[in-house]
């Protein structure tokens, strides 16, 4: 495997989150709405979404428990 694949493999699950739990669930019409369910999106990501890999926190709980 390249290092550029494993450089990329953080991003790369992000994005296949952000597709299957937010974009392909929503039909947009305008750009600006497309705009704001991302963003949306990424707040949840990092502040409300728990996962497993980090002891069932939000990355920012986590980032700010191991500070």
């Amino acid at each position: 495997m390249a290092v550029e694949s494993l450089d990329n493999a953080c991003i790369e699950s992000f994005f296949s989150h952000l597709k299957t739990e937010c974009l392909y669930l929503n039909v947009f019409t305008q750009e600006e709405g497309g705009k704001k369910a991302i963003q949306q999106y990424i707040h949840f990501y990092n502040y409300e979404r728990i996962q497993v890999q980090l002891n069932n926190l939000s990355p920012v709980l986590y980032r700010t428990q191991i500070a």
